[in-house]
């Protein structure tokens, strides 16, 4: 344990100076997190910590989740709910779709090889995206848009994984596929609402604002491993159950310093989260360089791109007409600046050991993660700026 938190002293005391040196020279703190992971596995000097499947679902995803939750007011994002269900439903099949056949059909991939990754990279990482939103200047539906579609996106294909190996085989078609997304997605928001709801009766006997704010902590946590334990979404449990605490707990169940004192601390939490995840990226991308093949990872990164321009373009087209229709410019930054991260990671280090080529699936991923957070992440700015200055 003392080796454990001596390693954890070290990453987050790198992570404060990347912070320092990033908003010096005004680039991406994450960008410069990946990179700096990379530089410390390069020369050797990077603590033996990794990212696995357990350490991003049980400890640094739901406070990622639940503090971006607690700041999303439901009445704003109420008008918006149409097209942000359907960018995260249909959206993710259709990126997934297309990544997949376009690796087998152009990159020559085996169909087992390429469901498994045009499934994991099929949706958004709500953790990159919203580490990127930090730092934008953009207009509050443009950001709220973004937000909550990365957010509610990953319910969809963290489903879509479990059911991978059924499709592979044949055994499901188009309609289970859907029914059981369908009921994971409304098992996660259930789960998610029981354990807010049971949060804000407990916060309402008490007007101590640290047990007001351990409250929160056990809610953010309880919600998402209840919810994986009954194999419905995460995300989207924690998701819910800080959204009811956001919205709800200023209606006399949170007192004033409560809510204050809550905020600080999940900033906190999250600026934590963010910083392990991101240097621990860096680090593990150098960590599976052994066997990686170019040309896959290459054929990945565009096949990816494919996938999620076809799943903006095509989702935001039955709304060009109406109040939520989408600007085109806004449509480009949803499509180069929908980063994979820290799910894509979760979910394909949770492949089982005996599935084949799993090391070359695995590098191919971070890889692309790779790509997606340093190249997209420095160049996505161009797109930011054109937008905030003509405010749409």
């Amino acid at each position: 344990m003392g080796v454990l938190f001596e390693r954890l002293e070290v990453l987050l005391m790198v992570a404060c100076i990347v912070a320092i040196v990033a908003r010096s020279l005004q680039l991406p703190y994450t960008v410069g997190l990946v990179v700096t992971g990379l530089l410390l596995a390069s020369l050797g000097i990077a603590p033996e910590t990794h990212l696995s499947r357990e350490l991003i679902f049980t400890a640094l995803l739901p406070p990622l989740i639940f503090e971006a939750a607690i700041q999303l007011p439901w009445s704003k994002l109420k008008p918006e709910l149409p097209l942000v269900v359907t960018l995260a439903t249909a959206g993710v099949f259709i990126a997934g779709i297309v990544t997949t056949l376009t690796l087998v059909y152009l990159g020559g991939q085996s169909w087992q090889t390429a469901i498994i990754i045009g499934v994991i990279l099929s949706a958004t990482d709500p953790v990159s995206v919203l580490a990127l939103l930090k730092q934008a200047a953009l207009p509050s539906r443009i950001h709220r848009l973004i937000e909550s579609e990365s957010l509610f996106n990953d319910g969809t294909a963290a489903v879509l994984f479990t059911l991978a190996p059924i499709i592979i085989a044949g055994g499901a078609t188009v309609g289970q596929i859907a029914g059981s997304t369908l009921l994971a997605i409304i098992g996660g928001v259930a789960t998610g609402f029981l354990v807010g709801g049971l949060a804000l009766i407990v916060s309402k006997r008490t007007e101590d604002h640290l047990v007001e704010i351990t409250v929160t902590v056990v809610a953010a946590y309880a919600s998402f491993l209840i919810a994986e334990e009954l194999h419905v979404s995460g995300v989207l449990s924690t998701l819910t159950a800080g959204m009811i605490l956001g919205n709800l707990g200023d209606r006399g169940a949170i007192t004033a310093a409560g809510q204050e004192a809550a905020h600080t601390f999940w900033e906190f939490a999250g600026f934590i989260a963010n910083s392990l995840i991101f240097l621990l990226i860096g680090i593990d991308v150098f960590l599976w360089r052994e066997g990686t093949v170019a040309q896959l990872v290459i054929g990945t990164i565009l096949a990816s791109l494919l996938g999620r321009a076809f799943a903006i373009y095509l989702g935001c087209l039955p709304f060009k007409r109406s109040k939520l229709a989408v600007p085109r410019n806004v449509q480009h930054l949803l499509v180069w600046g929908g980063l994979r991260g820290a799910l894509s990671l979760a979910l394909v280090l949770g492949l089982p050991e005996s599935t084949p080529d799993r090391s070359l699936i695995i590098s191919t991923v971070f890889y692309t993660v790779a790509f997606s957070i340093i190249v997209q992440g420095l160049s996505v700015g161009r797109i930011i700026k054109g937008i905030s200055q003509t405010g749409t």
